[in-house]
């Protein structure tokens, strides 16, 4: 009971901020753009926590048993992925002034490109923020709701229906804010489960460190093996290229940069956030090399998949009461943080890309409620139907979904004499990722290749090379 009044007392926190920072008068400006008034640091830090979610929370400590610390080298990636998308596409973006980044694919291709893009992002996002909301929601209905003999439908429901509350009215503007303080929860909360690890083994952080040193899966780089999935430049490369169309290609997250004021500010927050990441995961993946040494210490006989590990050793109570506290505040700050901007710019993509009705309040408001409705339905779905790693499946369908937004991303700005031919753009965009999965299961069977994220650059590159052979070539002209 005590948990659950914790739970409450946050949302009525997030609500509060919703009610400051929506003012009187909740316009599309500022539910779509926050009046371009953000402060960078602002942005930075809240995308932080938006960025890793639920997901990285629970997934990340889970994936050393199998593929040690080698995320990092993804991290690594990442990084190079932040600086492209600060210099090369945010200057696009505030040069074009515009509310959704979509709309410079009507610029560049028409309407036929714009809608096809739009439509790519639609499908990537809610399936990826359904797919995130959907392991949060499983943790709490063990932690919160289970106890008090809620079912998983209406506990899923319950928080859906309060993201949808405290976002109905700000939109992005609120959003800035509440993710905010939805970070400082999620890091406050990872530090101390590392500490009750670290009192539970009695180890000082400098033992704790020197345990991850001697460990086996302390190890980062894989050079000695290029058919691997951990492959250094495989992970490195995915990982510039994931962030490139996770965040630079994605209304979600660059819907938050573009309420800073100016492109400096943009840059700034980008760059920031870029550094930011790396540490952080670092320290998820040093929780689970000191989560899984714990267990075999104490012969706890472990779940077989990564994602349940975290929350059994929680729920099972070795940590004590006062850890599951923290760590459902902390899980819920991630889904929230996560969750609250996808179905906004979902909002914002229905309403401004596909309906073209940017000043339409009513249909604004319409449509995030839809949003909501649907992405519960989804989560039943896929509650029924999952059966792997859920960030290894949020990276999987970004590889197919995204690859489409990258080839005409990359045309639009870098091929500027091509000019696809509009009937044959949305035909490109739907057989390239078809293409890709063949090309994947083929050189499976026949060479032992397995292909990972970086299906993500053969499929940019097959969009990139339809729309090329479908364009007709003019002298260069600049969008």
């Amino acid at each position: 009971m005590f948990l659950a009044s914790v739970f409450i007392a946050y949302f009525l926190l997030l609500l509060m901020i919703s009610r400051l920072t929506a003012g009187k008068v909740s316009s599309n400006d500022t539910f779509y753009r926050a009046e371009r008034r953000s402060p960078w640091w602002a942005v930075a830090f809240g995308m932080l926590g938006a960025s890793l979610s639920g997901v990285t929370f629970v997934s990340v400590p889970g994936m050393v048993r199998t593929t040690e610390m080698t995320y990092l080298q993804m991290c690594l990636g990442f990084i190079l992925g932040y600086a492209l998308v600060a210099f090369v596409l945010l200057p696009v973006y505030y040069r074009l002034g515009v509310t959704s980044i979509y709309t410079y694919l009507q610029h560049r291709f028409g309407r036929t490109g714009y809608h096809t893009g739009a439509s790519f992002f639609l499908l990537s996002k809610f399936v990826g923020a359904a797919v995130r909301l959907f392991l949060v929601c499983s943790i709490l209905q063990q932690l919160v709701f289970d106890p008090l003999g809620v079912p998983f439908g209406l506990s899923a429901l319950i928080l859906l229906s309060l993201i949808w509350l405290y976002t109905r009215r700000g939109g992005i503007a609120t959003i800035v804010w509440t993710d905010c303080l939805q970070t400082i929860v999620l890091l406050v909360a990872l530090l101390l489960i590392i500490r009750a690890f670290l009192h539970a083994e009695g180890w000082t952080l400098q033992q704790a460190v020197c345990q991850i040193a001697d460990s086996p899966m302390s190890r980062v780089f894989v050079w000695d093996d290029w058919s691997s999935r951990q492959a250094f430049w495989k992970q490195f490369l995915s990982g510039a290229f994931i962030v490139v169309v996770m965040t630079g290609l994605d209304q979600d997250m660059m819907q938050k940069n573009l309420t800073c004021r100016t492109l400096r500010d943009s840059q700034k927050n980008m760059l920031v956030n870029g550094i930011l990441y790396f540490p952080v995961n670092l320290l998820f993946l040093a929780l689970g090399v000191w989560m899984y040494l714990y267990a075999s210490h104490h012969g706890i006989v472990l779940p077989a998949k990564g994602d349940e590990v975290l929350p059994s050793l929680v729920v099972g109570g070795y940590l004590g009461q006062s850890v599951l506290w923290i760590f459902a505040l902390g899980i819920s700050a991630a889904a929230f943080s996560s969750a609250d901007s996808a179905m906004t710019a979902l909002t914002t993509c229905v309403c401004i890309d596909l309906m073209e009705r940017p000043d339409d309040k009513r249909l604004r408001q319409c449509v995030h409620l839809a949003v909501v409705v649907a992405v519960f339905l989804f989560i039943l779905v896929f509650r029924v139907v999952n059966s792997t790693s859920v960030i290894d499946a949020v990276y999987t369908i970004a590889s197919y979904t995204y690859g489409p937004l990258l080839g005409l991303f990359a045309v639009g700005l870098f091929a500027k004499r091509c000019q696809p031919r509009a009937a044959w753009i949305p035909v490109v965009c739907v057989v390239s990722p078809i293409a890709c999965y063949l090309l994947s299961r083929l050189a499976q069977d026949c060479w032992g290749y397995h292909f990972g994220y970086e299906i993500l650059l053969l499929n940019g590159v097959l969009t990139a090379f339809g729309l090329w052979l479908s364009s007709r070539h003019f002298p260069a002209t600049y969008f």
